[in-house]
């Protein structure tokens, strides 16, 4: 089973910014392609990486706003699925970590940023769509 030492390895292995919350529990900050902080979670035998997106929407951008992240769980994700946390649309991806290796820990975080990267525009766009002017 991988340890937290390992974990903290891999982020250093991979030059990530990033601290130690407590024993099990990482930020990762990266302040590139709108991510502003992927949460890494370690709670055998399983490890969560979770970053939060925007904040959900009124009331009139959600029903489109929420189809378009079901199209995108079922089509585009490569790892992981978006949700609604808090009032927050977030990334979600979970890992066994029994045999968690560096390569697939590293694959999870580029996922989850390059889903960031391609979908965070489109997102915007559906809530901006919704505002009502001032």
């Amino acid at each position: 089973m991988v340890t937290n030492d390992q974990i903290e390895a891999y982020l250093i292995e991979n030059g990530l910014p990033f601290e130690q919350v407590r024993e099990g529990l990482w930020l990762i900050h990266d302040d590139i392609d709108y991510i502003d902080n992927i949460v890494v979670y370690h709670t055998p035998p399983v490890i969560t990486f979770r970053v939060k997106l925007m904040e959900a929407p009124s009331a009139a951008a959600r029903m489109e706003l929420f189809t378009r992240l079901l199209e995108l769980n079922a089509t585009s994700m490569v790892a992981g699925a978006y949700g609604l946390e808090d009032d927050a649309v977030v990334i979600v991806d979970t890992l066994q970590s029994e045999n968690l290796d560096h390569n697939e820990f590293q694959a999870s975080i580029d996922a989850i940023a390059m889903a960031v990267r391609e979908h965070f525009d489109e997102l915007t766009e559906i809530i901006n769509r919704h505002a009502s002017p001032d």
